[in-house]
């Protein structure tokens, strides 16, 4: 079966985000103070139904196929006084990879790809954070797949920060990073009559997060 056959789509329903805070009522959605992130030191977590942990990869060389895992856990730590002691932990569900096309997500989670049935959990942990800019971070970290674990670099751009109307405290950011898929042991390919690789080993990673910050734990 050719990866990249054309079917009719799926279509998966967004998990839920967390609940509303407790106390917290319906008002108009409103910026905190500040203009940049002095605000965020905290825990936070990723609300999938407002981010898209994603990927893209060229196809036959002429053009790109896109992706996501919309499944995932997610532990973030932000310190805005010292962003080397913040902290990123993201857990994607392999099983989850959504193109758009049944068939060949079911060939991406296949022995060939993901082999999700024996490795259905991808990992990033973070190990460092740097302050880059203004709005600009570099986080480095390790990302795990099919049991390999290879360092990567993300380059991560502060979107801003807003009360919802809803009462949820938010957070932006935009990351980005290139990796070779051959490096985790994603090597199934096949070669075109005119030379080349019908899928390229570049993939480049994706993450627009609209993160919710947590309340405080008793004490």
């Amino acid at each position: 079966m050719n990866l990249f056959n054309r079917v009719v789509p799926s279509r998966r329903q967004a998990p839920a985000p967390p609940q509303r805070p407790v106390g917290a009522s319906a008002s108009p959605a409103a910026v905190l103070s500040g203009p940049g992130p002095a605000n965020l030191t905290g825990e936070w977590v990723v609300d999938p139904a407002h981010s898209r942990i994603g990927f893209s990869v060229r196809h036959a060389m002429v053009t790109t196929v896109r992706g996501c895992f919309p499944e995932y856990e997610s532990r973030l730590y932000f310190d805005a006084h010292d962003p080397s002691r913040s902290r990123a932990d993201i857990t994607l569900f392999t099983s989850s990879v959504d193109t758009g096309v049944e068939q060949r997500d079911a060939h991406l989670v296949g022995r060939d790809f993901l082999d999700a049935a024996t490795y259905p959990r991808m990992h990033f942990t973070s190990s460092a954070v740097e302050h880059t800019g203004t709005d600009f971070f570099r986080m480095s970290g390790d990302l795990t797949i099919k049991g390999i674990s290879r360092p990567v670099v993300l380059d991560m751009t502060y979107i801003g920060h807003v009360t919802d109307p809803f009462g949820y405290e938010r957070a932006g950011f935009d990351g980005t990073t290139t990796i070779n898929r051959s490096d985790w042991g994603l090597t199934y390919n096949s070669r075109l009559a005119e030379g080349g690789a019908m899928v390229s080993e570049k993939v480049r990673l994706q993450l627009d997060i609209a993160a919710i910050r947590l309340a405080p734990s008793g004490g």
